[in-house]
C-alpha cells in the first residue's frame, strides 16, 4: 500500500492507499522538532487505531514545505523498507506545469493540479483553504499555469486575535447571518463568509481572464466544507485533493520507471 503525506505548515494529511482506493486518513500537526522516532511513533499509533500493520506500507510519497522534517520522514521510510518518491523537480515528467518558475511552485500545489485534471477535468480551478488560502489554475490542456496566494483564515485571525484579546475564543463556524447580531457572528461573517466572497471574487476574475466560464472549482483544505457552505462558488468540495493528486504522481512516477 502507499502512504501519501501532504506536509503543510500547519497540519500534515496522511491518507493510505490500496490501488485508487483511499482506505485511511488522518491529520497530525506539523512540528518542525518532530524527530523520526516521534513520527514513527505517532504513525503506529494511527495504524493501530484501525488494527492496521505498518508493514503493509511499501511506498510513501511525500509533498511538502518543511525541508527538515521531510529528512525525518526518510529516515521513517528507510526503517519501514519502503520505498519513497517526493513531489518536486524529481517527479517534473508526471506533472504538467507552465508556470514562469516551475521550481517555485509548492508541491501541493502540483498535487492538487493533478488531481484535478485526473479526477474533475480541465480547465479547473483549485482553492485550497490551508495555512495559506492558495488558488490553483490548471488550464483547458490540463496544465498548471499559476493562481493567486492569500493569507489563511487561520493567519487572519491570529493576527485580529494578537491586537484584540476577547475575540480569541471565536470558534471558525458558518455564520446563520450575513450581517452578524453579535461580537462572535461578526467576526465569523468577516473570517468565513469574507473567505468565501474573496474566493468568489478571484475565480470569477480568472475565469473571465482564462475565456473559460465553465470551469470547475474545487474546494480543498482543512477548512474546505466551513468556508463551502457560505457560497455557490464551487462545484466540488474534496478535503483530500490534494493526497489523491500525490498518490496519483506516484502511480504515473511508478510507470515511468519500470
Amino acid at each position: 500500500m502507499l502512504l501519501a503525506i501532504d506536509m503543510g505548515n500547519t497540519q500534515t494529511a496522511l491518507g493510505l492507499f490500496d490501488g485508487d482506493e483511499l482506505v485511511r486518513s488522518w491529520r497530525m500537526p506539523t512540528d518542525r522538532s518532530f524527530t523520526a522516532d516521534e513520527i514513527h511513533m505517532r504513525l503506529l499509533g494511527f495504524f493501530q487505531m484501525y488494527g492496521i500493520s505498518l508493514d503493509v506500507v511499501d511506498a510513501i510519497a511525500f509533498a511538502g514545505v518543511v525541508p527538515q522534517l521531510s529528512r525525518e520522514w526518510h529516515a521513517v521510510a528507510e526503517r519501514i523498507a519502503a520505498t519513497t518518491v517526493v513531489v518536486g523537480p524529481q517527479t517534473a515528467a508526471a506533472t504538467k506545469l507552465r508556470a514562469a518558475r516551475p521550481e517555485q511552485v509548492g508541491a501541493d500545489r502540483i498535487a492538487n493540479a493533478v488531481a484535478a485534471e485526473r479526477f474533475y477535468g480541465a480547465p479547473a480551478i483549485v482553492v485550497d483553504f490551508g495555512t495559506a488560502t492558495n488558488i490553483d489554475v490548471i488550464d483547458d490542456e490540463g496544465y498548471y499555469i499559476g493562481g493567486a496566494i492569500a493569507p489563511g483564515i487561520r493567519i487572519s485571525m491570529d493576527a485580529l486575535t494578537a491586537r484584540a484579546a476577547k475575540l480569541a475564543s471565536v470558534p471558525l463556524e458558518t455564520p446563520e447571518h450575513n450581517i452578524g447580531r453579535d461580537t462572535v457572528e461578526c467576526v465569523q461573517v468577516g473570517a468565513v463568509v469574507g473567505a468565501a466572497a474573496m474566493a468568489e471574487g478571484l475565480v470569477a476574475r480568472i475565469k473571465r481572464e482564462l475565456g473559460t466560464p465553465n470551469a470547475t472549482v474545487i474546494a480543498t483544505g482543512g477548512l474546505a466544507s466551513v468556508v463551502a457552505s457560505s457560497s455557490d462558488v464551487f462545484d466540488v468540495v474534496d478535503g483530500q485533493l490534494t493526497i489523491k493528486g500525490i498518490c496519483e504522481i506516484y502511480r504515473r512516477m511508478h510507470k515511468i520507471d519500470r
